[in-house]
């Protein structure tokens, strides 16, 4: 029997030489074959993610000049069509472009004296404006003055930067799923979606239009840096660009800091349950770029006394104090997580509000009260919160956005990749917490456990959770939301992780259907948007219109030319008081001084701003005069638009706001709280139209059409 088994045994091991033999030999050639099409997919992913981004920069672009025919406007009426804050930002660019020198144009920056009236402000610490600072010194250096206007340098910058945008979350898909297809089904997604994913085209100069491509191409970095194993040199360059991005995001965005907060509580979360890796290296980076923000800034208070940095901070902290976090049972897991979260919570509050008395910061204060009402923990009449809570950009997001989103399938989509990738977090939290070895083994749970989710994949998830739950409670957020929500939904389709779960549960698991699964279904649906998309966005470029704003050019030509005029009546010094959207355009056509100006994040350009706005109220004309010649104020621009408007309803039209906050019934049919009373004088703004000798006195009519009225302050006590 023994001499059996010997004689039984050398064969098999003959054989297995020989197959071995074998797979040295054809090891080669199919290591090299895999090498090949590894190169030649990176090399067509790359070059489709780089068209399809400039394609969309295009496309962009030419729906802005299709839609205000910007090439043939005047240069008044380029200008005009900057709304709001737009062209506030837009004015500091076209500030530095007229400065003499560099020198000179930063000084005008530094010590400004013509944006907030009788006031000397420091315009690089109170908005983020480097962005038009660099790009200024750009257009000065470079030789395409002959070729390229100004605005059209500007402009371009912006809808290049979306080739980027488009390009980033092409590529966060591509990580996730491990292939282009799914990038490619992420940025045809973003462009069908275009009203619910950018407003680039209307918005030029807005904040987040600079942010949001830095924001993903952070994002996309992270994506890459979860992935397990990879090689120290990898691994640097991509905290390098980690901290690149959220450096530039965090510079041109003045909301960056809540953003990036939202971010961190993705890897607290996380790091929480045991599905990443140290994020140590991340909270580090937040801190650090914004810290380095803070000081380009001239120590902002307002970035020291952040809830990010305070939170940071109690993080790493409680983390030290609470080595043994991950250890024991899972009860006991448990209750130390919920020790863990507390002990965070109270450390942030703590360090933020110790910081904000040292720093006395109120220049978020009115976020903070616009949360609280917007939630319901009590009504406010506070001014600066009601007007927020009134603007529809700052309400809940509409129905109309999913049907939107459905005519896609993108909602369709990322409801289904949602769910099973929640149902498999869960699995893993759960398996995690449960593991009483898992301290040792930090990844090990999300290896061996039954369901799976990678690092990357559940940073993404709870990413696109937090940020649509912000997008659903403030519409203005979603941008934020619905870009990722593409990235989001497309990896989902293309996932082999994902296909193999659901087949899993249908007992159809096999690993040809995985493959037909995770290609043919994004492949349909580019051909349906294509389809169904297509002849739309054709007419859309075929599409030409005009910019059309009679009673702004009208006030333009009329005012605003006559004051840009040296012989002008005007002094050149001439303060002008008005509306917030308003006087921003003043200051971009005329370079005139305002009393006021929409960068809202300042307590005292808050309290001036209510002053200002009593030209809606009832008051009496020596108020009024006596309010706005306290700002210096030589001339008052009164809008119809706002004395009567019907845009909101009634309690939210900003008359309203401000009867409320002066303790004064509102007007019209309606109930008003008990404790308002009539007020003593007319509206204002109603009044002064009639001409009466108390107006007379104070206020001469300088300039009319049918909706602004512009008077000029008499300079008597």
């Amino acid at each position: 029997q023994r001499k059996g088994t010997k004689t039984s045994e050398v064969p098999e091991d003959y054989t297995a030489q020989e197959e071995n033999v074998k797979l040295q030999n054809e090891l080669p050639s199919g290591c090299t074959r895999r090498r090949l099409w590894r190169i030649l997919s990176f090399t067509i992913g790359g070059t489709v993610a780089l068209c399809i981004g400039l394609l969309t920069s295009v496309y962009l672009a030419t729906l802005h000049e299709n839609d205000l025919w910007f090439s043939n406007i005047k240069e008044v009426e380029r200008e005009i069509s900057f709304r709001t804050e737009c062209g506030l930002y837009y004015s500091y660019y076209k500030q530095m472009l007229q400065a003499p020198t560099l020198i000179q144009g930063f000084h005008g920056l530094i010590y400004d004296n013509k944006t907030e009236s009788m006031k000397t402000i420091n315009l690089l610490q109170r908005m983020n404006i480097y962005q038009e600072v660099f790009l200024s010194i750009l257009y000065r250096i470079l030789p395409i003055q002959k070729y390229l206007e100004p605005v059209y340098f500007y402009i371009y910058t912006l809808f290049g930067l979306q080739a980027i945008y488009v390009t980033a979350l092409y590529i966060t898909s591509w990580l996730l799923s491990g292939t282009w297809l799914s990038g490619l089904l992420a940025a045809f997604w973003y462009v069908t979606n275009r009203t619910d994913t950018t407003r680039v085209e209307f918005t030029i100069p807005l904040r987040e239009n600079w942010a949001l491509p830095f924001f993903a191409i952070q994002i996309a970095a992270i994506t890459y840096f979860l992935r397990p194993k990879l090689q120290p040199l990898s691994e640097r360059l991509t905290l390098l660009a980690i901290f690149i991005s959220t450096f530039l995001f965090s510079l041109t965005w003045q909301f960056n800091q809540f953003m990036m907060l939202m971010q961190a509580l993705v890897l607290f979360t996380l790091d929480s349950l045991d599905m990443l890796p140290a994020a140590t290296w991340l909270y580090g980076i937040q801190i650090t770029g914004l810290l380095l923000v803070c000081i380009l800034q001239f120590f902002n208070s307002m970035i020291l006394g952040s809830l990010l940095i305070s939170f940071n901070f109690s993080v790493l902290i409680a983390r030290k104090l609470q080595k043994n976090l991950k250890t024991g049972s899972f009860f006991n897991r448990l209750g130390k997580l919920l020790l863990h979260l507390f002990v965070v919570l109270c450390f942030t509050l703590f360090l933020n509000n110790i910081v904000k008395k040292i720093l006395n910061l109120k220049s978020d204060e009115h976020i903070f009260k616009f949360l609280k009402a917007k939630f319901g923990f009590g009504a406010t009449r506070d001014f600066d919160a009601n007007l927020y809570l009134c603007e529809e950009a700052f309400g809940l997001l509409p129905l109309n956005t999913f049907e939107r989103l459905s005519d896609t399938l993108l909602f369709y989509a990322y409801v289904f990749v949602l769910s099973i990738t929640v149902v498999a977090a869960l699995a893993v939290a759960f398996h995690n917490l449960s593991d009483s070895t898992s301290n040792q083994h930090p990844m090990g749970p999300v290896g061996t456990c039954a369901i799976g989710l990678k690092p990357e994949t559940a940073y993404n998830l709870i990413h696109t959770i937090l940020f649509g739950v912000l997008a659903l409670s403030t519409m203005r957020m979603k941008y934020l939301w619905t870009s990722h929500m593409c990235v989001f939904a497309s990896f989902g389709l293309c996932s082999p992780e994902i296909w193999e779960l659901l087949l899993k549960l249908f007992h159809l698991y096999n690993p040809k259907w995985i493959s037909v699964m995770r290609y043919s279904v994004p492949i349909l649906i580019l051909l349906y948007l294509c389809y169904k998309f297509w002849p739309g966005m054709m007419d859309e470029l075929s599409e030409l219109r005009e910019f059309y704003d009679p009673d702004t050019e009208i006030l333009a030509p009329g005012l605003i030319q006559t004051l840009k005029s040296s012989s002008s009546n005007t002094p050149r010094k001439a303060v002008f008081a008005g509306s917030m959207q308003l006087l921003a355009g003043v200051k971009l056509c005329t370079g005139r001084t305002l009393t006021n100006h929409p960068h809202y994040e300042d307590n005292s350009l808050r309290e001036r701003t209510k002053a200002v706005y009593q030209i809606y109220a009832k008051r009496s004309p020596e108020d009024v005069h006596a309010l706005l010649r306290s700002f210096g104020a030589d001339y008052v621009i009164l809008e119809d638009s706002i004395c009567y408007e019907r845009r909101h309803r009634r309690g939210c039209r900003l008359r309203d706001l401000l009867d409320v906050a002066n303790g004064h019934m509102m007007d019209g049919p309606g109930e008003n709280d008990p404790d308002l009373k009539l007020a003593g004088h007319p509206r204002f703004c109603e009044e002064i139209k009639r001409n009466l000798p108390p107006y007379t006195a104070y206020f001469t009519r300088v300039f009319q059409n049918k909706t602004f009225h512009v008077y000029k302050l008499s300079r008597n006590k």
